[in-house]
């Protein structure tokens, strides 16, 4: 007998909503009820973030999707673009949480506007309009910062610099040292005992 089809169906979307969007699709094979309930706006609604209405406002998103699950998977696999094209917005497919991106003309780069060192222009690859071309310099400042209050509550975030290197165009940045700083104020000394350093090459 399968117990699982003679629980309430509110059960079955309350078990749901606890688990993962990935541990729920999964559970499609324990049950016809719970393939019923997958397609129920209601556990969609809660997977996807409680601000979502106010992210997609902040965006050129021309919402098409039809239903909630549609919405979520769309976020998952193209991400949007927000506030102007500052802020690159998507959801992690298997728990739903938000990730951010932050557009290389919104990152403070040391000697950034120095066409000497830094050239700015589009590249096919990109979702941003413009990024950042590094031409040659002794040592790179980038900073960036986000509002903590955008991210998803009780998660662990990391955060990766993006970037690639040009064809025999790196002399000098085969091995590096990279500083990151996570901090709560812009206090440049309180980021200096808090860093955390790592290597590359």
């Amino acid at each position: 007998m399968n117990y699982f089809q003679r629980l309430p169906e509110g059960c079955i979307l309350e078990i749901l909503s606890r688990t993962t969007p990935v541990d729920a699709v999964r559970s499609c094979i324990l049950s016809r009820g719970f393939k019923t309930a997958l397609e129920s706006e209601i556990i969609w609604e809660r997977f996807l973030p409680s601000d979502y209405q106010e992210i997609i406002e902040r965006s050129e998103f021309p919402s098409v999707c039809t239903t909630k699950k549609e919405l979520y998977f769309s976020l998952c696999e193209y991400p949007i673009l927000l506030d102007g094209g500052k802020l690159s917005f998507s959801l992690d497919k298997h728990s739903g949480k938000k990730c951010f991106m932050v557009a290389p003309r919104e990152l403070i780069i040391s000697w950034g506007d120095n066409l000497n060192h830094w050239q700015w222009k589009p590249h096919p690859d990109s979702r941003f309009s413009e990024i950042a071309y590094f031409r040659g310099f002794c040592w790179l400042d980038i900073r960036g910062k986000i509002a903590s209050q955008m991210l998803s509550k009780r998660t662990t975030y990391v955060v990766y610099l993006v970037f690639n290197f040009a064809p025999d165009e790196f002399d000098g940045l085969e091995i590096g040292q990279s500083v990151v700083k996570f901090v709560s104020c812009e206090s440049d000394n309180e980021a200096e005992e808090r860093r955390k350093v790592r290597r590359i090459g």
